[in-house]
């Protein structure tokens, strides 16, 4: 094990050239970042998601219940043993050939077996309230973690002269201001990333993990080889936009469309402005270019610039998907006539949904043809009944 742990904190990977860890152990002048800190990001993980899941309980949902939100969660389907059966051991999105032939099992109506599908799996779906509870609590840890990112950041020089990052460096003092930050910010994605398997699954699951993997890795990264200076700039950075998705999804849930959409458009700007403006131009800028410049290039400088370029590929991902839900609201917009920012489900959560979803599945007989409905329309046309999600969508 003493071989394994000195192979991994090699001096020549983790530190530049002519550095040592003993040159960076505490001493009555100066404290400098120690591995061993990071450990109090687990307890503190503990504790955060604690809580969370106080604040859910006392705070969030008594505001959820006083905006008239409802714990109720979807209409729950018909039991059927045979549809039960087909939904949990075979698949939970039977194709057409499998419809048609459930159809002719059962003498149901194509179009309402779909309907059962879509209500069933709508069922293992959390309620409104439970998301407003989430979006709020991440709102608000959100929301004061980029307030004090910000306070922090304004008395340093590294905020206005990036260069200060890499002069004296690694030689540089850890305050207690931004040690709090780092365990802070640490913890937190610790507890997103064992919370990710309870909370609401999403489609992005494996996109999000990834996103908390790197960020964890980053936060690692830079803490241990003292990069502390550069990693609170893009810390801060990236917690600029979120508090708004998360006030724009809260106000989607309480029905606020107006105040919805605004917050919307807020954070699409924020987003992309940060993400794809001020992140590669400010903050990649000086990682790969000035660092090479003051510091020069050395094993560990060249994994956390690749964590960042990855960081910023998922960016360039988001961003695509924010611009493509804001074309179609746009050209849903034109072709009904009414606001093209008014879209009232979350793209992310997969709420599948359609006009007739309250209406209860009842059996249609059908011998002429089982892909035709009691009303007479196409089975076919249209029966997912998908809403795609607007401006109201989830994105990190």
């Amino acid at each position: 094990m003493a071989g394994i742990l000195a192979w991994f904190w090699n001096e020549r990977f983790w530190l530049p050239h002519n550095v040592t860890w003993a040159d960076l152990k505490n001493t009555e002048e100066a404290t400098f970042p120690q591995a061993e800190d990071l450990y109090l990001a687990f307890p503190l993980a503990f504790f955060i998601f604690m809580v969370r899941l106080v604040f859910e309980r006392f705070i969030a949902k008594p505001c959820a219940l006083g905006l008239n939100i409802q714990a109720n969660g979807p209409q729950k389907a018909q039991p059927n043993a045979i549809l039960e059966k087909v939904f949990t051991a075979i698949t939970k999105h039977p194709d057409e050939k499998r419809l048609e032939g459930l159809s002719k099992q059962l003498d149901w109506d194509v179009r309402n077996i779909q309907r059962w599908f879509r209500q069933r799996r709508n069922q293992e779906k959390p309620s409104t309230l439970t998301r407003f509870c989430e979006s709020m609590w991440r709102f608000t840890f959100y929301l004061y973690v980029f307030t004090y990112g910000v306070r922090f950041l304004k008395k340093t020089p590294w905020l206005w002269n990036t260069k200060q990052c890499w002069y004296n460096y690694p030689y540089q003092p850890l305050t207690p201001d931004l040690h709090y930050y780092y365990i802070l910010e640490l913890s937190f994605y610790w507890s997103l990333m064992f919370s990710q398997f309870t909370d609401i699954k999403r489609k992005d699951f494996v996109i999000m993990f990834l996103h908390h993997l790197a960020t964890i890795s980053l936060i690692t990264f830079s803490y241990v080889n003292n990069m502390a200076r550069v990693g609170t700039l893009v810390m801060c950075l990236h917690d600029a936009a979120d508090a708004l998705l998360e006030a724009a999804k809260m106000a989607n849930y309480a029905k606020f469309q107006k105040l919805c959409d605004l917050m919307f458009v807020m954070f699409a700007i924020v987003f992309i402005t940060t993400r794809l403006g001020i992140f590669p131009l400010w903050v990649l800028n000086t990682t790969l270019f000035e660092s090479w410049e003051i510091v020069g290039p050395y094993p560990s400088w060249w994994v956390f610039n690749l964590l960042l370029l990855l960081i910023q590929v998922l960016n360039c991902f988001w961003s695509y998907l924010i611009i493509k839900i804001a074309c179609k609201a746009i050209s849903k917009g034109k072709a009904g006539k009414w606001n093209p920012l008014h879209v009232s489900k979350d793209d992310r959560s997969d709420i599948e949904s359609s006009s007739d979803e309250e209406d209860s599945v009842l059996p249609a007989k059908n011998p002429h043809n089982p892909t035709t409905n009691t009303n007479g329309t196409s089975g076919t046309s249209g029966t997912n009944g998908y809403l795609t999600g607007g401006p109201c969508a989830e994105e990190h």
